[in-house]
């Protein structure tokens, strides 16, 4: 095995990051011996690895402070319009080395450790991940955090700052084993506390109607504390906001049963509303309808529209008293993104504020409502759509319930208009769905109170248009638009892949960082000798850094001229984990039958964690490992096929594998993955795509060419067809004998010996009630990977094939996405404009 690089070798790689010189490494020096000096107690002479990551993290966050005060200073004075996004997830990872690349500090921090005698990737490593997170949804948040402030918008990200992340993954005897992620343990350093701006958010009592206007009495209290992390842009000076809310209980919290003896009880009880941010829901594309989790969608709300409100009215530069105090205006300096259905409370939220306490008509509130508010559609999936039954409400919000049936009334009353006597189409728009339990349709409710609706890939888009919400298409089409996702380019290539991005620049300069269309220039290189290997030497130094990884990690030895088939993700049914798992199994075969023939090596490496109470998404996990079991202690097999599940995948991990990869499986059900972005990570790192014309696949192909990657299956007409006509798994299991023969040995367990029945439930599935179709697209699929594979003996052509990738892959920039959000839903424009640094003269 070639041994990794050198320090020096290191610093000649990433002179793209900016160079050591820019910033003074002997202040730095100081500046960081001067936090370790603080950081250490009176009585600990001796500093731990910790102890240096967080005199580290305070030095780097120095440079932010002074960025962050003058940012807020300058929106302070120009008053711009603001965007507020609202998540309930931001799956933002690690910070440091994202600050350093974003200050243009790398090198020489990296310098000044060295001299110090530490080593700065051991010290990166101390960071925990922030995973407030599951998946796409939230990662993608944080990608949009980076590509606002590089953008120089005026824009806050708001969620709840969760105690606990999402769980860590541990895999014990095959078996997905959760333990609570508990990420604060040691302190943030990227944080800081506003108690200042603490809120209170009410919740239950119940609504009077008085002369003087409606009031939500009696209710339980609990305060929103508010915790602020910087988002830097790229070297634009610019330093975002994202505020994220802690549930605090109020001083008196049931103190009143201190008078007969209960005050121990009061005190514990405290933690009774304090629970409202201690944990993440760990579903990702599936709705959960607990108490708890509509507490948090409206904490998050509540604390975060008083803020917003707050800050709309709050001075400007110069002046003394209120400034704004006609509400009228509020679409014109403020626009609130909400990210999926979870916190559509704020649009009743809103018209309670306005209504209520602002005392506007009903008329004007809806107006100024309807233009502030956006939403974003992430799925498709029946049982991912936000359903809340109507008792909840009544009982936990009250006057939202009074709010949201008044909204359904006026907005029937305009349907009835439209479609007089059609009943069954007022039916199915309805805000309120009928049935054994009423229940709220939040994505009905977000498309109505929105001006603006939008899928996150153009197929979807178009599906949601056609299918899932066509009658709100037929009456307001003005409404609907795509926003193809994107990601961050600093995180995914400058920072994860300094390699690639020094080649990059060496042929057409830093530019592309933050233009990424500037890629399209790597196509004049397709045939340049000298640019094909050297893409081909970053991946195999990345393979040969992965594979020490798993040694170190896993204590798997991986043959690193194999070729890394990755697929990393949410264990899900929709992303047909079990597609690859039967590619596996028909390998594993066809090498058994054929010893002798020369094949091509792969390591298939499977990463993502399963939701908890998600029964199949664990059997599938626990499949993928038993046929790791069996097939990596096969002697006639050797090296030639490896299955290796990848432990807790997080941002941290997707770091490093996804610069290793050679082959990208995005393989869900055409018409099921909305975008996907994990595809355009590796697509951006040089791996090639195998997968389905679903999500942003399709803008993939279009981009880089359909012939570039390796498209397979069905598409969504198809699925319509077979959907109508039935599919029926048998027909495939008796038509195609290797699909037979794997499907009767994970029955006849050949893969679990010892519990022969152990895949029942897995094999009952597949063959009698799939939804996703997985033996129809099998055929197909291990086709297509022959294709893979014989392209993989040419490497010279595997990598033309990378380059068109590369080349192609400029659209997917969260930065194109985020353009397109301010100038055709915010009403904002984006500007690469840098603003004085805190040492510059203003």
């Amino acid at each position: 095995m070639a041994k990794p690089l050198t320090d020096q070798e290191k610093k000649k790689q990433i002179s793209v990051r900016g160079l050591a010189g820019v910033e003074n490494v002997a202040d730095l020096k100081t500046n960081f011996n001067r936090h370790l000096h603080f950081t250490l107690v009176k009585d600990r002479n001796v500093a731990t690895k910790r102890d240096y990551y967080f005199a580290l993290a305070n030095t780097v966050r120095d440079h932010l402070v002074g960025r962050w005060i003058r940012t807020q200073q300058h929106y302070y004075e120009k008053d711009p319009k603001r965007v507020y996004y609202l998540s309930l997830e931001f799956y933002m990872g690690r910070t440091l080395q994202n600050t350093m690349v974003n200050l243009a500090l790398e090198n020489a921090c990296d310098e000044a450790t060295y001299q110090l005698g530490l080593d700065m990737e051991e010290l990166q490593d101390i960071e925990e991940d922030a995973g407030l997170g599951n998946g796409g949804l939230g990662r993608l948040a944080a990608c949009f955090l980076d590509s606002m402030a590089s953008l120089g918008l005026a824009a806050y990200g708001y969620g709840i700052r969760y105690e606990f992340g999402i769980f860590n993954q541990k895999i014990v005897n095959g078996w997905q084993v959760e333990e609570a992620d508990d990420w604060l343990r040691y302190g943030n350093p990227w944080e800081k506390a506003r108690p200042e701006y603490m809120r209170p958010v009410h919740f239950y009592g119940r609504v009077e109607h008085t002369a003087e206007g409606v009031k939500w009495v009696d209710t339980q209290m609990v305060l929103a504390l508010p915790y602020d992390t910087p988002v830097p842009g790229y070297r634009n000076n610019i330093v975002n906001t994202m505020r994220l809310w802690s549930a605090k209980a109020p001083c008196d919290f049931n103190l009143k049963d201190f008078n007969v003896g209960g005050y121990i009880q009061a005190v514990l009880d405290r933690n009774l509303a304090e629970n409202i941010s201690r944990v993440l829901y760990p579903n990702d594309n599936f709705f959960e309808g607990k108490e708890l989790r509509l507490k948090q969608e409206y904490f998050v709300v509540a604390a975060t529209l008083q803020d917003i409100i707050r800050r709309f009215k709050a001075s400007k530069f110069g002046s003394t008293e209120f400034v704004r105090m006609d509400l009228s205006t509020l679409p014109d300096k403020v626009a609130i993104q909400l990210n999926d259905t979870h916190p559509a409370l704020a649009i009743p939220e809103l018209m309670r504020i306005l209504v209520d306490v602002e005392k506007l008509t009903w008329e004007q509130a809806w107006e100024i409502v309807v233009r502030t508010c956006a939403y974003t559609n992430h799925t498709v999936l029946p049982e991912a759509l936000e359903r809340w039954p109507v008792d909840l409400f009544q009982n936990l919000l009250p006057r939202h319930l009074e709010i949201i049936y008044e909204i359904n009334r006026r907005h029937l009353e305009r349907i009835s208009k439209l479609y007089p006597g059609d009943v069954e189409r007022m039916r199915r728009m309805s805000l309120i769905e009928e049935g054994d339990a009423k229940k709220i349709n939040m994505a009905h409710l977000c498309i109505v109170g929105s001006h603006a609706v939008n899928g996150v890939a153009r197929i979807h888009s178009e599906i949601i248009k056609n299918t899932v919400f066509k009658d709100f298409y037929d009456v307001d089409p003005q409404k609907f638009q795509n926003k193809t996702n994107g990601i961050t380019p600093r995180r995914w290539l400058v920072m994860c892949n300094p390699g690639l991005a020094e080649v990059i620049a060496e042929r057409i300069g830093e530019d592309f960082i933050r233009d990424l269309d500037q890629l399209k220039k790597l196509l004049k290189f397709v045939n340049d000798e000298a640019f094909i290997r050297d893409v081909a030497k970053v991946k195999q130094e990345n393979k040969l850094k992965f594979a020490a990884h798993l040694e170190e990690h896993y204590k798997v030895k991986i043959n690193p001229s194999s070729m890394f088939d990755v697929q990393v993700k949410r264990i899900h049914e929709y992303k047909r984990q079990l597609l690859n798992c039967l590619h596996i199994i028909t390998l594993f075969n066809r090498i058994k039958k054929e010893p002798n023939k020369s094949w091509v090596p792969r390591t298939i490496m499977i990463g993502g964690k399963a939701a908890p109470g998600y029964h199949t998404a664990k059997m599938i996990i626990k499949l993928i490992t038993s046929v790791g079991d069996i097939v990596n202690n096969d002697p006639v097999v050797g090296d030639r096929l490896k299955v290796i599940f990848l432990e807790n995948y997080r941002v941290t991990l997707a770091e490093k594998v996804v610069p290793a990869a050679d082959l990208s499986e995005q393989i869900s059900t055409a018409g099921t993955e909305a975008s996907g972005t994990g595809n355009m990570k590796f697509m951006l790192n040089g791996a090639l795509t195998i997968g389905t014309m679903d999500g942003a696949n399709v803008e993939m192909a279009e981009e880089a060419g359909e012939e570039h990657l390796f498209i397979f299956g069905m598409r969504v007409d198809d699925v319509e067809a077979m959907d109508k006509k039935g599919y029926d798994a048998m027909s495939y299991y008796n038509k195609i004998p290797e699909l037979k023969q794997a499907m009767d040995q994970i029955s006849g367990g050949f893969f679990s010996p010892s519990q022969p029945a152990l895949f029942k439930d897995l094999v009952n599935m597949l063959m009698h009630h799939d939804r996703f179709k997985v033996f129809a697209d099998y055929e197909d699929y291990i086709k297509c990977q022959e294709k893979v594979s014989d392209l993989y003996k040419n490497p010279k052509e595997w990598t033309k094939k990378v380059i068109h990738n590369i080349a192609g892959s400029g659209k997917f920039s969260s930065d194109r996405t985020i353009s397109q959000y301010a100038r055709e839903i915010w009403g904002m424009e984006p500007s690469l404009e840098k603003i004085a640094a805190p040492d510059d003269p203003r």
